[in-house]
Protein backbone atom coordinates (compact mmCIF):
# COMPACT_ATOMS: atom_id res chain seq x y z
CA UNK A 1 0.00 0.00 0.00
CA UNK A 2 2.99 2.26 0.89
CA UNK A 3 4.30 1.82 -2.74
CA UNK A 4 1.10 2.47 -4.25
CA UNK A 5 0.56 5.96 -2.32
CA UNK A 6 3.99 7.04 -3.42
CA UNK A 7 3.47 5.94 -7.13
CA UNK A 8 0.40 8.21 -7.15
CA UNK A 9 2.11 10.97 -5.21
CA UNK A 10 5.03 10.99 -8.41
CA UNK A 11 1.65 10.70 -10.90
CA UNK A 12 -0.06 13.66 -9.33
CA UNK A 13 3.64 15.63 -8.87
CA UNK A 14 4.72 15.05 -12.37
CA UNK A 15 0.98 16.44 -13.72
CA UNK A 16 0.95 19.27 -11.77
CA UNK A 17 4.49 20.06 -11.91
CA UNK A 18 6.16 17.96 -14.37
CA UNK A 19 9.04 15.66 -13.71
CA UNK A 20 10.87 15.98 -10.42
CA UNK A 21 14.47 16.82 -10.78
CA UNK A 22 17.09 18.56 -8.15
CA UNK A 23 16.27 21.72 -6.95
CA UNK A 24 17.76 24.56 -9.34
CA UNK A 25 19.16 26.92 -6.68
CA UNK A 26 21.72 23.90 -5.91
CA UNK A 27 25.08 25.43 -6.48
CA UNK A 28 27.61 24.43 -9.13
CA UNK A 29 30.65 23.03 -7.53
CA UNK A 30 32.26 21.66 -10.66
CA UNK A 31 31.11 23.99 -13.77
CA UNK A 32 34.09 22.07 -15.90
CA UNK A 33 33.01 18.42 -15.37
CA UNK A 34 32.13 15.74 -17.28
CA UNK A 35 30.80 11.94 -16.55
CA UNK A 36 31.50 8.79 -18.54
CA UNK A 37 29.77 5.98 -18.71
CA UNK A 38 32.52 2.90 -19.07
CA UNK A 39 31.87 0.01 -21.38
CA UNK A 40 33.73 -2.87 -22.05
CA UNK A 41 33.98 -1.55 -26.09
CA UNK A 42 32.45 1.99 -25.93
CA UNK A 43 32.03 4.89 -23.22
CA UNK A 44 29.56 7.57 -23.45
CA UNK A 45 30.91 10.94 -22.29
CA UNK A 46 28.32 13.63 -21.08
CA UNK A 47 30.02 17.52 -21.12
CA UNK A 48 28.04 20.47 -19.86
CA UNK A 49 25.72 22.01 -22.77
CA UNK A 50 28.08 25.43 -22.99
CA UNK A 51 31.44 23.38 -23.12
CA UNK A 52 30.14 22.37 -26.69
CA UNK A 53 29.27 24.34 -29.87
CA UNK A 54 25.65 25.39 -30.57
CA UNK A 55 23.96 22.91 -32.33
CA UNK A 56 26.28 20.36 -31.04
CA UNK A 57 25.00 17.02 -28.86
CA UNK A 58 27.09 17.07 -25.49
CA UNK A 59 26.83 13.34 -25.27
CA UNK A 60 28.88 11.50 -27.43
CA UNK A 61 30.07 7.86 -27.81
CA UNK A 62 33.28 6.85 -27.95
CA UNK A 63 35.29 3.22 -29.11
CA UNK A 64 37.92 1.42 -26.60
CA UNK A 65 40.86 1.54 -28.76
CA UNK A 66 43.54 3.51 -28.07
CA UNK A 67 43.06 6.06 -31.08
CA UNK A 68 39.45 6.17 -30.00
CA UNK A 69 40.40 7.39 -26.32
CA UNK A 70 42.98 9.68 -28.04
CA UNK A 71 39.68 11.19 -29.15
CA UNK A 72 37.86 11.24 -26.11
CA UNK A 73 40.50 13.16 -24.94
CA UNK A 74 41.17 15.70 -27.03
CA UNK A 75 37.26 16.47 -27.28
CA UNK A 76 37.09 16.70 -23.49
CA UNK A 77 40.15 19.46 -23.52
CA UNK A 78 38.43 21.51 -26.64
CA UNK A 79 35.52 22.09 -23.86
CA UNK A 80 37.57 23.29 -21.43
CA UNK A 81 36.87 20.01 -19.16
CA UNK A 82 39.16 19.77 -15.89
CA UNK A 83 37.80 17.14 -13.61
CA UNK A 84 35.73 13.62 -14.70
CA UNK A 85 33.23 11.30 -12.71
CA UNK A 86 33.46 7.75 -13.77
CA UNK A 87 32.45 4.00 -12.40
CA UNK A 88 34.92 1.44 -11.55
CA UNK A 89 33.11 -1.07 -13.79
CA UNK A 90 35.67 -4.20 -14.16
CA UNK A 91 39.25 -3.47 -15.26
CA UNK A 92 38.00 -1.50 -18.38
CA UNK A 93 38.70 2.25 -16.94
CA UNK A 94 42.37 1.56 -16.40
CA UNK A 95 43.38 2.76 -19.24
CA UNK A 96 41.05 5.51 -20.05
CA UNK A 97 41.92 7.04 -16.47
CA UNK A 98 45.53 6.17 -17.52
CA UNK A 99 45.14 8.51 -20.98
CA UNK A 100 42.82 11.44 -18.65
CA UNK A 101 45.89 11.66 -15.86
CA UNK A 102 48.19 11.89 -18.55
CA UNK A 103 46.37 15.28 -19.96
CA UNK A 104 46.12 16.42 -16.16
CA UNK A 105 42.67 15.45 -16.27
CA UNK A 106 41.34 15.13 -12.82
CA UNK A 107 39.53 11.77 -12.02
CA UNK A 108 36.96 10.87 -9.47
CA UNK A 109 36.39 7.23 -9.47
CA UNK A 110 33.16 6.64 -8.23
CA UNK A 111 31.88 3.16 -6.88
CA UNK A 112 29.25 1.72 -8.73
CA UNK A 113 27.39 0.53 -6.00
CA UNK A 114 26.43 3.92 -4.63
CA UNK A 115 24.64 4.91 -8.06
CA UNK A 116 23.15 1.09 -7.98
CA UNK A 117 19.84 2.00 -6.96
CA UNK A 118 18.78 5.30 -8.79
CA UNK A 119 16.02 4.48 -10.54
CA UNK A 120 14.88 5.24 -13.95
CA UNK A 121 18.44 5.79 -15.24
CA UNK A 122 19.43 2.62 -16.92
CA UNK A 123 20.71 3.16 -20.16
CA UNK A 124 24.31 4.38 -21.05
CA UNK A 125 23.10 7.97 -22.26
CA UNK A 126 21.40 8.45 -19.09
CA UNK A 127 24.28 7.46 -16.69
CA UNK A 128 26.90 9.61 -18.30
CA UNK A 129 24.28 12.71 -17.94
CA UNK A 130 23.70 11.46 -14.41
CA UNK A 131 27.46 11.58 -13.24
CA UNK A 132 27.83 15.07 -15.16
CA UNK A 133 25.05 16.35 -13.21
CA UNK A 134 26.23 14.89 -9.67
CA UNK A 135 29.77 15.42 -9.82
CA UNK A 136 28.66 18.94 -11.01
CA UNK A 137 27.52 19.49 -8.16
CA UNK A 138 30.00 18.14 -5.51
CA UNK A 139 28.01 14.80 -4.31
CA UNK A 140 30.18 12.07 -5.61
CA UNK A 141 33.44 10.84 -3.41
CA UNK A 142 35.87 9.01 -5.06
CA UNK A 143 37.48 5.89 -4.22
CA UNK A 144 41.04 5.07 -2.83
CA UNK A 145 43.45 4.68 -5.35
CA UNK A 146 47.33 4.70 -4.76
CA UNK A 147 50.08 6.22 -6.87
CA UNK A 148 51.33 4.22 -10.15
CA UNK A 149 54.72 2.86 -8.51
CA UNK A 150 52.03 1.21 -5.64
CA UNK A 151 50.00 0.04 -8.41
CA UNK A 152 52.60 -1.67 -9.69
CA UNK A 153 53.77 -3.57 -7.12
CA UNK A 154 50.09 -4.34 -6.18
CA UNK A 155 49.50 -5.80 -9.96
CA UNK A 156 52.50 -7.95 -9.19
CA UNK A 157 51.23 -9.40 -5.77
CA UNK A 158 47.95 -10.24 -7.19
CA UNK A 159 49.65 -12.16 -10.29
CA UNK A 160 51.83 -13.93 -7.48
CA UNK A 161 48.70 -14.89 -5.37
CA UNK A 162 47.06 -15.90 -8.60
CA UNK A 163 50.08 -18.41 -9.18
CA UNK A 164 49.82 -20.11 -5.90
CA UNK A 165 46.19 -20.68 -6.28
CA UNK A 166 46.78 -22.22 -9.97
CA UNK A 167 49.58 -24.49 -7.82
CA UNK A 168 46.83 -25.21 -4.57
CA UNK A 169 44.67 -26.36 -7.26
CA UNK A 170 47.11 -28.51 -9.33
CA UNK A 171 48.00 -30.49 -5.80
CA UNK A 172 44.34 -31.52 -5.43
CA UNK A 173 44.12 -32.58 -8.93
CA UNK A 174 47.13 -34.86 -8.12
CA UNK A 175 45.25 -35.94 -4.84
CA UNK A 176 42.30 -36.58 -7.31
CA UNK A 177 44.03 -38.81 -9.38
CA UNK A 178 45.87 -41.23 -6.52
CA UNK A 179 42.40 -41.43 -4.71
CA UNK A 180 41.16 -43.06 -8.03
CA UNK A 181 44.09 -45.16 -8.10
CA UNK A 182 43.42 -45.97 -4.27
CA UNK A 183 46.69 -44.87 -3.64
CA UNK A 184 46.79 -42.96 -0.26
CA UNK A 185 49.43 -41.34 -0.11
CA UNK A 186 48.54 -38.02 0.42
CA UNK A 187 46.49 -39.11 3.42
CA UNK A 188 50.06 -40.95 4.52
CA UNK A 189 52.52 -37.93 4.46
CA UNK A 190 51.58 -34.52 5.51
CA UNK A 191 52.52 -32.92 2.72
CA UNK A 192 51.93 -33.74 -1.10
CA UNK A 193 54.43 -31.92 -2.41
CA UNK A 194 57.25 -31.90 0.38
CA UNK A 195 60.48 -33.74 0.16
CA UNK A 196 59.41 -37.13 0.62
CA UNK A 197 56.34 -36.47 -1.19
CA UNK A 198 57.89 -35.61 -4.36
CA UNK A 199 60.56 -38.23 -4.22
CA UNK A 200 58.17 -40.68 -3.77
CA UNK A 201 55.75 -39.53 -6.97
CA UNK A 202 59.12 -38.93 -9.15
CA UNK A 203 59.47 -42.35 -8.30
CA UNK A 204 56.37 -43.23 -9.06
CA UNK A 205 56.00 -41.70 -12.23
CA UNK A 206 59.40 -43.44 -13.30
CA UNK A 207 57.65 -46.67 -13.30
CA UNK A 208 58.50 -48.10 -10.10
CA UNK A 209 55.42 -49.79 -8.34
CA UNK A 210 56.83 -51.87 -5.41
CA UNK A 211 55.41 -50.38 -1.90
CA UNK A 212 58.45 -51.64 0.03
CA UNK A 213 60.90 -49.69 -2.59
CA UNK A 214 58.82 -46.65 -2.63
CA UNK A 215 58.77 -46.59 1.62
CA UNK A 216 62.67 -46.36 1.41
CA UNK A 217 61.99 -42.86 0.13
CA UNK A 218 60.58 -41.79 3.30
CA UNK A 219 62.48 -39.82 5.68
CA UNK A 220 61.91 -40.81 9.19
CA UNK A 221 63.35 -37.61 11.15
CA UNK A 222 60.19 -35.62 9.32
CA UNK A 223 57.86 -37.51 8.26
CA UNK A 224 56.01 -39.13 12.41
CA UNK A 225 52.46 -38.86 10.74
CA UNK A 226 52.87 -42.23 9.94
CA UNK A 227 54.52 -45.68 10.60
CA UNK A 228 56.43 -47.47 7.43
CA UNK A 229 54.06 -50.17 8.23
CA UNK A 230 51.56 -47.88 7.12
CA UNK A 231 52.75 -45.98 4.34
CA UNK A 232 53.40 -49.36 2.95
CA UNK A 233 49.58 -50.20 2.79
CA UNK A 234 49.08 -46.74 1.74
CA UNK A 235 51.11 -47.34 -1.41
CA UNK A 236 49.27 -50.06 -2.61
CA UNK A 237 46.39 -49.38 -5.41
CA UNK A 238 45.03 -49.76 -9.23
CA UNK A 239 47.91 -48.12 -11.26
CA UNK A 240 45.75 -47.07 -14.64
CA UNK A 241 47.51 -44.73 -16.78
CA UNK A 242 45.51 -42.45 -17.33
CA UNK A 243 45.32 -41.47 -13.81
CA UNK A 244 48.73 -41.30 -13.95
CA UNK A 245 49.13 -39.54 -16.85
CA UNK A 246 46.82 -36.66 -14.96
CA UNK A 247 49.47 -37.02 -12.19
CA UNK A 248 52.44 -36.68 -14.11
CA UNK A 249 51.22 -33.46 -16.26
CA UNK A 250 49.44 -31.97 -12.68
CA UNK A 251 53.11 -32.83 -11.29
CA UNK A 252 54.48 -30.61 -13.68
CA UNK A 253 52.32 -27.59 -14.10
CA UNK A 254 52.67 -27.23 -10.30
CA UNK A 255 56.70 -27.16 -10.58
CA UNK A 256 55.98 -25.10 -13.12
CA UNK A 257 53.74 -22.46 -11.46
CA UNK A 258 56.36 -22.43 -8.55
CA UNK A 259 59.11 -21.79 -11.15
CA UNK A 260 57.09 -18.96 -12.05
CA UNK A 261 56.53 -17.56 -8.61
CA UNK A 262 60.42 -17.35 -8.46
CA UNK A 263 60.51 -15.15 -11.44
CA UNK A 264 57.50 -12.83 -10.24
CA UNK A 265 59.61 -12.43 -6.72
CA UNK A 266 62.29 -11.23 -8.76
CA UNK A 267 60.38 -8.68 -10.45
CA UNK A 268 58.75 -7.89 -7.25
CA UNK A 269 61.90 -6.90 -5.66
CA UNK A 270 62.44 -4.52 -9.01
CA UNK A 271 59.35 -2.92 -8.47
CA UNK A 272 59.83 -2.76 -4.77
CA UNK A 273 63.17 -0.67 -5.91
CA UNK A 274 61.35 1.99 -7.74
CA UNK A 275 58.81 2.72 -4.84
CA UNK A 276 58.99 6.27 -4.34
CA UNK A 277 59.21 6.98 -0.40
CA UNK A 278 56.41 9.66 1.03
CA UNK A 279 57.43 13.41 2.24
CA UNK A 280 58.37 13.03 5.93
CA UNK A 281 55.36 13.36 7.87
CA UNK A 282 55.55 15.09 11.33
CA UNK A 283 53.13 14.21 13.73
CA UNK A 284 50.11 16.25 14.12
CA UNK A 285 50.15 16.49 18.09
CA UNK A 286 51.88 14.47 21.28
CA UNK A 287 51.79 10.64 21.14
CA UNK A 288 51.30 9.66 24.96
CA UNK A 289 53.77 7.16 25.56
CA UNK A 290 53.87 4.36 27.96
CA UNK A 291 57.11 4.71 29.93
CA UNK A 292 56.66 1.23 31.37
CA UNK A 293 56.42 -0.48 28.08
CA UNK A 294 59.44 1.21 27.00
CA UNK A 295 61.06 0.64 30.12
CA UNK A 296 60.12 -3.24 29.77
CA UNK A 297 61.10 -3.20 26.05
CA UNK A 298 64.76 -1.69 26.95
CA UNK A 299 65.30 -4.23 29.67
CA UNK A 300 64.08 -7.67 28.75
CA UNK A 301 65.60 -9.50 25.86
CA UNK A 302 63.25 -9.59 22.81
CA UNK A 303 61.41 -12.59 21.98
CA UNK A 304 61.36 -14.23 18.74
CA UNK A 305 58.58 -12.86 16.89
CA UNK A 306 55.59 -14.82 15.89
CA UNK A 307 55.29 -15.60 12.38
CA UNK A 308 52.56 -18.02 10.25
CA UNK A 309 52.59 -17.26 6.53
CA UNK A 310 48.84 -18.01 5.36
CA UNK A 311 49.20 -16.50 2.18
CA UNK A 312 51.22 -19.03 0.32
CA UNK A 313 54.88 -19.86 -0.23
CA UNK A 314 57.24 -17.65 1.79
CA UNK A 315 59.72 -15.08 -0.53
CA UNK A 316 63.06 -16.43 -1.32
CA UNK A 317 64.11 -13.18 -1.13
CA UNK A 318 65.06 -11.02 2.15
CA UNK A 319 63.41 -7.94 1.62
CA UNK A 320 62.92 -6.73 5.06
CA UNK A 321 65.69 -3.86 4.98
CA UNK A 322 63.82 -2.71 2.05
CA UNK A 323 60.42 -2.70 3.25
CA UNK A 324 62.58 -0.95 6.42
CA UNK A 325 64.10 1.86 3.89
CA UNK A 326 60.50 2.42 2.46
CA UNK A 327 58.59 2.64 5.33
CA UNK A 328 60.46 3.80 8.11
CA UNK A 329 59.90 1.67 10.30
CA UNK A 330 60.21 -2.84 10.69
CA UNK A 331 56.35 -3.63 10.37
CA UNK A 332 57.74 -7.26 10.69
CA UNK A 333 58.14 -6.45 14.51
CA UNK A 334 54.20 -6.92 15.04
CA UNK A 335 52.97 -10.10 16.03
CA UNK A 336 52.15 -12.46 13.40
CA UNK A 337 53.16 -10.23 10.22
CA UNK A 338 55.59 -11.25 7.86
CA UNK A 339 57.52 -9.67 5.30
CA UNK A 340 55.05 -10.78 2.60
CA UNK A 341 52.18 -9.96 4.48
CA UNK A 342 53.93 -6.49 4.80
CA UNK A 343 54.26 -6.54 1.12
CA UNK A 344 50.64 -7.42 0.25
CA UNK A 345 49.68 -4.62 2.86
CA UNK A 346 51.64 -2.01 1.76
CA UNK A 347 50.91 -2.66 -1.89
CA UNK A 348 46.98 -2.00 -1.36
CA UNK A 349 47.31 1.05 0.85
CA UNK A 350 50.68 1.92 0.24
CA UNK A 351 52.74 4.35 1.68
CA UNK A 352 51.03 7.51 2.62
CA UNK A 353 48.64 7.24 5.34
CA UNK A 354 47.40 10.98 4.76
CA UNK A 355 44.47 9.78 2.62
CA UNK A 356 42.73 8.97 5.91
CA UNK A 357 42.08 11.78 8.30
CA UNK A 358 42.90 9.08 11.72
CA UNK A 359 43.06 5.55 12.56
CA UNK A 360 38.98 5.08 13.06
CA UNK A 361 38.96 6.34 9.37
CA UNK A 362 41.51 3.61 8.27
CA UNK A 363 39.83 1.42 10.07
CA UNK A 364 36.24 2.01 8.71
CA UNK A 365 37.83 2.09 5.24
CA UNK A 366 38.73 -1.77 5.47
CA UNK A 367 35.59 -2.73 6.91
CA UNK A 368 36.60 -3.08 10.57
CA UNK A 369 33.96 -0.78 11.98
CA UNK A 370 30.56 -1.66 13.41
CA UNK A 371 28.86 0.38 11.06
CA UNK A 372 24.96 2.04 13.07
CA UNK A 373 22.51 1.61 11.12
CA UNK A 374 19.49 3.70 12.99
CA UNK A 375 16.00 4.50 12.81
CA UNK A 376 13.60 5.81 15.28
CA UNK A 377 15.67 5.79 17.57
CA UNK A 378 16.31 2.22 17.80
CA UNK A 379 20.11 0.61 16.46
CA UNK A 380 18.74 -1.56 13.20
CA UNK A 381 22.00 -3.15 12.42
CA UNK A 382 25.60 -2.61 14.21
CA UNK A 383 27.28 -4.95 11.96
CA UNK A 384 30.91 -4.12 9.93
CA UNK A 385 29.90 -3.30 6.58
CA UNK A 386 30.61 -5.99 3.77
CA UNK A 387 34.04 -4.63 2.03
CA UNK A 388 36.04 -6.76 -0.49
CA UNK A 389 40.04 -5.66 1.13
CA UNK A 390 42.67 -7.75 0.82
CA UNK A 391 44.42 -5.81 3.92
CA UNK A 392 41.16 -6.82 5.92
CA UNK A 393 41.17 -10.28 4.89
CA UNK A 394 44.62 -10.95 5.50
CA UNK A 395 45.03 -9.47 9.49
CA UNK A 396 41.43 -11.61 9.57
CA UNK A 397 43.42 -14.25 8.43
CA UNK A 398 46.42 -13.80 10.94
CA UNK A 399 44.45 -13.53 13.68
CA UNK A 400 43.81 -17.07 15.14
CA UNK A 401 47.12 -17.60 15.04
CA UNK A 402 47.93 -14.44 17.01
CA UNK A 403 45.61 -16.06 19.70
CA UNK A 404 47.52 -19.12 20.12
CA UNK A 405 50.68 -16.49 21.29
CA UNK A 406 51.86 -15.60 24.72
CA UNK A 407 51.13 -11.82 24.26
CA UNK A 408 49.32 -9.03 24.71
CA UNK A 409 47.26 -9.33 21.36
CA UNK A 410 46.87 -13.09 22.11
CA UNK A 411 44.88 -12.76 25.80
CA UNK A 412 43.15 -9.79 23.63
CA UNK A 413 41.91 -12.18 21.22
CA UNK A 414 40.81 -14.85 23.71
CA UNK A 415 39.05 -12.50 25.89
CA UNK A 416 37.53 -11.06 22.40
CA UNK A 417 36.20 -14.73 21.72
CA UNK A 418 34.73 -15.91 24.68
CA UNK A 419 33.04 -12.50 24.71
CA UNK A 420 31.86 -12.78 20.63
CA UNK A 421 32.68 -15.85 19.50
CA UNK A 422 35.64 -16.45 16.85
CA UNK A 423 34.28 -14.49 13.85
CA UNK A 424 33.80 -11.12 16.08
CA UNK A 425 37.67 -11.77 17.38
CA UNK A 426 39.06 -12.29 14.85
CA UNK A 427 37.64 -8.72 13.42
CA UNK A 428 38.61 -7.13 16.90
CA UNK A 429 42.00 -8.47 16.48
CA UNK A 430 42.65 -7.35 12.83
CA UNK A 431 41.33 -3.69 13.82
CA UNK A 432 44.05 -3.36 16.49
CA UNK A 433 46.41 -4.68 14.15
CA UNK A 434 45.21 -2.10 11.47
CA UNK A 435 45.47 0.97 14.05
CA UNK A 436 48.77 -0.47 14.99
CA UNK A 437 50.04 -0.46 10.90
CA UNK A 438 48.60 3.10 10.38
CA UNK A 439 50.38 4.76 13.78
CA UNK A 440 53.68 3.19 12.57
CA UNK A 441 53.47 4.22 8.79
CA UNK A 442 52.07 7.54 9.42
CA UNK A 443 54.42 8.66 12.59
CA UNK A 444 57.48 6.77 12.16
CA UNK A 445 57.89 5.42 15.26
CA UNK A 446 59.41 1.91 16.35
CA UNK A 447 57.09 -1.22 17.73
CA UNK A 448 57.18 -1.26 21.61
CA UNK A 449 55.43 -4.82 22.81
CA UNK A 450 53.09 -4.27 25.61
CA UNK A 451 54.49 -6.26 28.39
CA UNK A 452 52.32 -9.33 28.94
CA UNK A 453 52.24 -8.25 32.73
CA UNK A 454 51.25 -4.62 32.21
CA UNK A 455 48.38 -5.83 29.74
CA UNK A 456 47.10 -7.87 33.03
CA UNK A 457 47.21 -5.23 35.24
CA UNK A 458 45.48 -3.11 33.09
CA UNK A 459 42.40 -5.35 32.63
CA UNK A 460 42.38 -5.95 36.63
CA UNK A 461 42.40 -2.17 36.95
CA UNK A 462 38.99 -2.17 34.32
CA UNK A 463 37.57 -5.35 36.55
CA UNK A 464 37.91 -3.38 39.89
CA UNK A 465 36.30 -0.03 38.37
CA UNK A 466 33.48 -2.17 37.06
CA UNK A 467 32.79 -3.86 40.41
CA UNK A 468 33.03 -0.54 41.97
CA UNK A 469 30.68 0.84 39.87
CA UNK A 470 28.25 -2.12 40.04
CA UNK A 471 28.41 -1.70 44.04
CA UNK A 472 27.79 1.89 43.82
CA UNK A 473 24.65 1.23 41.96
CA UNK A 474 23.48 -1.74 44.82
CA UNK A 475 24.29 0.76 47.42
CA UNK A 476 27.21 -1.26 48.33
CA UNK A 477 31.23 -0.83 48.55
CA UNK A 478 33.78 -2.49 47.90
CA UNK A 479 36.31 -3.80 50.08
CA UNK A 480 39.54 -5.15 48.98
CA UNK A 481 40.70 -8.10 50.87
CA UNK A 482 44.29 -7.87 52.49
CA UNK A 483 46.75 -9.88 50.84
CA UNK A 484 47.62 -13.39 53.61
CA UNK A 485 51.15 -12.97 55.12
Amino acid sequence: MKAKRVNAFRRSHRKQYGPIRPAASMPVVHPHAAGIDVGSVEHWVCVPEDSVPEGEANVRSFGGFTADLDQLVEWLLAGGIKTVALESTGVYWIPLVQKLEAAQIEVILVNARHLKYVPGRKTDVKDCQWLQQLHSYGLLNGSFRPTEDICALRSLLRHRQNLIESAGREVQHMQKALQQMNVHLHHAVSDLVGATGLRILDAILAGERDPKVLVELRDDKLCTKTTKVELEKALEGDWQEEHLFVLSQALETHRHLLKQVVQCDEQIKKALAEVKMPEHQEPEGPIPQNPKAKETADTKPKKKRFHRNKTGPSLKLDLTEELKRLCGVDLTQIIGLSVLSVLIIISEIGLDMSRWRNAKAFCAWLGLCPRNKISGGRVLDSRTAHVVNRVSILLRIVAPSIGKTDTWLGIFHRRMRARLGPAGANTATARKLACLVYHLLKYKEQYIDVDQMIFMEKIRTQRINRLRKQAQELGMQLTEMPKAA
